[in-house]
């Protein structure tokens, strides 16, 4: 929504002033190597290729010979500030921004260069790596000991107009050390896959907060309240009383294993004066809020029936997903005559889920305070082997290896970067086909599969038409090192030996054939609720978790929407005549910067379990917290298959195990519709149960009697459509599980409003 109020005289002036100031575009990468320099060189050919005058200045050494080859294409000059604006090129390729120059030099650093140049009307082109931000150089330092020569502010990344994720996984990168592709040997700490690993968990969190920071702006700019979907906020409500340090550990817990936000809030009568005891609770829970990230504050409250309405305004005011608060204690009569907040809440609450919290302390004599796993004793390695075992790593060691490039959108560059890597496969000797590569008609990617040898597609017919499939066999018979299989998600045609590409690519890895594939991030299982919330569209075509898990290596490839956009009007993602629809539709520019964020953050996490297996102190998101158990409670409703899903992700978060449980009361049901979310709970890998109750009135007891059975810590129910009439007309399943289910935490998950489009 456009805003109709006028401008100010100094936002004017701002305006103009910025009409004639140069851009600035920075690659970030999370380390020297990972080809922010190639990708620098490549953006500059091709604003060359669209008639503006770009040059380059510097380059880092040393570089891989790929990189040095672009170089010859240029007209490469000094970097002297002066000649340059007397030169007056459009654009000017600068690589390394941390850069601190010597004595006697007109400026300090070469960031104060760039901004010099800028401010002459010439737009920037370059490259930085994480740990070289004031900041993220002090945490790099804490997990890896690795220290830049120099730095630049922090606020440096708020400067640019795009910034640009360059990223490489740690596998990669120990193979480019390997083979001397860049130079020099890398300083020790720097060939710790451990180390990489931390370093770009850095980066893809660091641009994922600056990817969000501009969503959010967007949304306010747009009108739209809410969260956005694309990341957690957790509003942690906690009065100045012995237990809210615990509700704040908790909410902070929560906020780190989905890499979110914490905002903590306390609610006091105004006027009122504080006692001793509040004075010092109120101290420590402002000291602990801020020492997790997060932030505190204190509202006033005339009345306490009037905190339900309160805390559910002030959660939509600051975009939070999730309100952490504990359990009440009071009985149901007083329920009644006194209010419910949690239940209050539930009618007001919109697009933000509740969590309720169990206290422990006084159910099971037990703290919720982090805790480390230990690690198995050094004598399991001398264990003998069983046999099942002994198959298990023969499998594994016969196995092909599995990469997969991800992407936020279509057109963002996956099947070309894909095709890049089987070209440099090719040249070391290595035999590299391709199974399957979807140009959709973009000459640049056609050109790259040049001399690959391509296994002729599987004709199948289907309803008298001859439609094409991926040759699985055909490839098992020819048996190379490694095959291309494009478009991950895929559904095969009708009439093909299995459903999903996916499957295909694991009977190929099974077969000892190493694949490479690309897959876009709205595709991924669990994702599916947050893209439809984010975009208005159901993606049919899903991808289950545990294929991502299985990859060896997972790199993003991540382009600014802005780029992308520009592609599309370029005619190289779809052709021209589809150009506005697809804008006005998929690619609107909220679209793109909230598949972009969740794209970014998907991977973060997927990194950190990664990291956490290879080493669980090394975990970025802290250590796990007591064993968990995970229970969802469904009935057969439109949002039964999203709150399998919400299970399974935070299930996987807490590494805990999970149950779906579905309770029949007294009639019969829809065998279709139980069978449907018995297959998704068994596909993400839960455990799907069914119980039958004597009626409506007995749901809420027989889903509490089986969560404890399974020893459930965490039970998952949908938010209400009603708690009036309709919810006593229907059996009051909600309220009866809150109060019933004290000895546990319950998450309330909400209904989501589906936005049309950004």
């Amino acid at each position: 929504m456009a805003s109709f109020r006028k401008k100010t005289p100094e936002e004017l002036l701002l305006s103009i002033a910025k009409l004639h100031q140069g851009r600035l575009k920075i690659l970030v990468g999370s380390v020297s190597g990972s080809g922010k320099t190639y990708h620098m060189l490549r953006e500059g050919l091709q604003l060359m290729q669209e008639g503006i005058d770009t040059v380059l200045c510097t380059l880092t050494l040393p570089q891989s010979r790929e990189t040095l080859e672009l170089t010859v294409s240029f007209e490469q000059l000094a970097l002297n500030v002066e000649a340059l604006a007397a030169r007056n090129p459009e654009a000017v390729l600068i690589d390394g921004l941390a850069h601190q120059n010597g004595q006697g030099a007109a400026f300090r650093t070469r960031l104060e260069e760039v901004l010099f140049l800028m401010g002459r009307g010439i737009s920037v082109i370059t490259t930085i790596n994480v740990y070289e931000l004031e900041g993220v150089d002090e945490e790099a330092f804490k997990w890896t000991g690795v220290r830049p020569l120099a730095t630049v502010p922090a606020h440096t990344l708020e400067l640019a107009d795009e910034v640009r994720l360059i990223d490489v996984s740690p596998e990669t990168m120990l193979n480019r050390f390997e083979e001397g592709r860049l130079g020099a040997r890398p300083v020790p700490a720097m060939a710790q896959r451990g180390n990489l690993a931390v370093l770009r968990e850095l980066a893809l969190r660091l641009v994922a907060e600056g990817v969000g920071e501009s969503l959010e702006k967007y949304r306010e700019e747009q009108g739209l309240s809410g969260p956005s979907g694309a990341s957690e906020r957790i509003l942690v409500t906690a009065q100045y009383h012995w237990n809210g340090s615990l509700y704040v550990r908790r909410g902070e817990q929560i906020a780190r294993r989905l890499a979110g936000d914490v905002v903590v809030v306390s609610f006091v009568p105004p006027g009122k004066k504080l006692t001793k005891d509040e004075q010092a609770f109120k101290a420590s829970i402002k000291k602990l809020a801020i020492k997790v990230g997060g932030s505190f504050k204190e509202l006033p409250l005339a009345n306490r029936r009037q905190l339900s309405s309160a805390l559910a305004a002030y959660a939509e005011e600051q975009h939070v997903t999730r309100i952490v608060m504990g359990h009440s204690k009071q009985s149901r009569w007083e329920q009644i005559s006194r209010g419910s907040i949690a239940l209050g809440l539930l009618r007001r609450l919109k697009q933000v889920d509740l969590f309720l919290m169990a206290d422990r302390a006084e159910h099971e004599g037990e703290r919720i305070l982090p805790v480390k796993h230990r690690r198995a004793a050094a004598y399991g390695l001398f264990r003998r082997v069983s046999a099942e075992q002994r198959e298990q790593q023969a499998k594994s060691i016969h196995r092909g290896h599995f990469s997969l490039f991800i992407g936020a959108a279509p057109g963002v560059g996956k099947t070309y970067r894909m095709l890049v890597e089987a070209n440099l496969l090719l040249q070391k000797g290595v035999d590299v086909v391709v199974g399957i590569v979807e140009t959709h008609g973009r000459e640049e990617t056609r050109r790259q599969i040049g001399e690959l040898p391509v296994i002729p597609r599987q004709i199948i017919s289907y309803l008298g038409t001859k439609l094409e499939e991926m040759d699985v066999e055909a490839i098992i018979r020819r048996n190379p090192d490694v095959v291309l299989v494009d478009e991950l998600a895929h559904t095969n045609m009708p009439g093909s030996v299995r459903k999903k590409r996916y499957e295909d690519v694991i009977h190929l890895m099974d077969n000892g054939i190493s694949v490479i594939s690309t897959m876009n991030v709205q595709h991924i299982e669990s994702l599916n609720d947050a893209i439809e919330q984010m975009t208005g569209i159901r993606v049919r075509e899903t991808v289950p978790d545990a294929i991502i898990r299985i990859a060896d290596q997972v790199e993003l490839i991540d382009v600014t929407p802005q780029m992308l956009q520009q592609r599309m009007r370029d005619g190289k993602i779809y052709d021209r005549n589809k150009v506005e629809q697809a804008l006005s539709a998929f690619f609107t520019t909220g679209n793109l910067i909230a598949l972009r964020e969740l794209a970014l953050r998907e991977l973060a996490d997927d990194v950190d379990e990664r990291l956490e297996s290879w080493d669980r102190n090394q975990s970025l998101r802290g250590p796990l917290r007591r064993k968990e158990v995970i229970f969802v409670g469904v009935g057969l409703q439109e949002d039964a298959e999203r709150l399998i899903r919400r299970g399974f992700r935070i299930a996987n978060r807490l590494k805990a195990s999970w149950h779906v449980h579905h309770v029949q009361s007294g009639h019969s049901e829809n065998t279709d519709s139980i069978n449907k979310l018995m297959q998704l709970t068994e596909r993400l890998g839960g455990l799907f149960e069914l119980s039958h109750a004597e009626s409506r009135n007995h749901v809420a007891g027989t889903l509490l009697t089986a969560a404890k059975r399974a020893n459930a810590t965490q039970l998952i129910v949908g938010q209400p459509r009603g708690l009036g009439w309709q919810a006593r007309r229907s059996g009051i399943i909600v309220p009866k599980l809150i109060l019933g289910g004290r000895h546990m935490d319950i998450l309330i998950v909400a209904r989501r409003m589906v936005v049309s489009h950004y």
